[in-house]
C-alpha cells in the first residue's frame, strides 16, 4: 500500500532542490534555511522516517507549495523550468540506481563530507565545493547530463556552481527516497489527486503548527 503521505513528502523535496537551482541560476541567491536542508538530506543514509531526512516536514514547506501548484496545473509558467530539472532529476536518479560502483563511490565520499559540514557548518563554501566534486565526479558523467538555464554572470561564478551541483544532488537523494517510497513517474499522471490531498494535508498541518507556536509559515 503506498504511504501518499511519504511521497508527497520526497516529491516536494525534489520541487524545492529544483527550484533553489533555477533561482540560484537566475538570481545568484538562496534561501540558507533551504540550503541547510538540501545538504543535510545527503547525509541522512538510514533515517527512521521520511521526515528524519530533511530533519522535520516544516523545513519542506516551500517545496510543497510547489509541489501543490505543479500538481493542480502542470501548465504553471512560473514552474516551466523547476519542471523540466525535476524530471531529468528523476531520471538521473534512475540511471544511477544502476550503478552500484558509483552509489558505493558516492556513500564513501559523502561520510568524509559529513564530517568535513560537522567541522564547518553545512552551508560553508568548503562544504559545497567537496558536495559538487562529488556530484561531477559520478553523476556528472554520464551521457545525459542536466542543462542548467540562467544568468551567465551567475552560471560562471564557482561558488554558485558548486550551490547549484549541491542542489541537483540533493534533489536525487530525494528521488531515490521517492523510489523508495514506491514514487513512479506515471504517478504524476495517474494519481495526481491522491498526491495533490497528501500535499494539502502536510501544507494544512505545518502552517497550523506555525500559527499555534506563533511563528509565520
Amino acid at each position: 500500500m503506498s504511504n501518499w503521505r511519504d511521497q508527497a513528502l520526497a516529491l516536494a523535496a525534489i520541487f524545492q532542490s529544483a527550484t533553489l537551482v533555477e533561482r540560484l541560476a537566475k538570481t545568484g541567491t538562496a534561501p540558507r534555511e533551504q540550503l541547510e536542508t538540501g545538504v543535510y538530506s545527503l547525509f541522512q543514509q538510514n533515517p527512521e522516517s521520511a521526515e528524519d531526512v530533511f530533519n522535520g516536514a516544516d523545513r519542506l514547506l516551500p517545496g510543497l507549495k510547489a509541489s501543490r501548484q505543479l500538481l493542480q496545473s502542470r501548465q504553471h509558467p512560473e514552474y516551466t523550468d523547476c519542471l523540466r530539472y525535476t524530471l531529468s532529476i528523476l531520471y538521473l536518479q534512475r540511471q544511477l540506481t544502476r550503478k552500484r560502483d558509483l552509489l558505493a563511490i558516492i556513500g564513501s565520499r559523502l561520510e568524509k563530507a559529513k564530517a568535513q559540514a560537522e567541522h564547518f557548518s553545512p552551508t560553508h563554501e568548503n562544504v559545497f565545493s567537496n558536495l559538487a566534486s562529488i556530484y561531477s565526479d559520478t553523476l556528472s558523467t554520464f551521457r545525459f547530463r542536466i542543462q542548467v538555464l540562467g544568468d551567465f554572470n551567475y552560471l560562471q561564478q564557482q561558488r554558485i556552481a558548486n550551490q547549484i551541483r549541491t542542489m541537483l544532488f540533493a534533489g536525487v537523494r530525494a528521488a531515490t527516497l521517492w523510489r523508495q517510497l514506491g514514487g513512479r513517474r506515471l504517478h504524476l499522471l495517474f494519481q495526481r489527486k491522491k498526491l495533490l490531498a497528501a500535499t494539502d494535508a502536510l501544507i494544512a498541518q505545518i502552517e497550523s503548527a506555525s500559527s499555534q507556536s506563533g511563528e509565520k509559515p
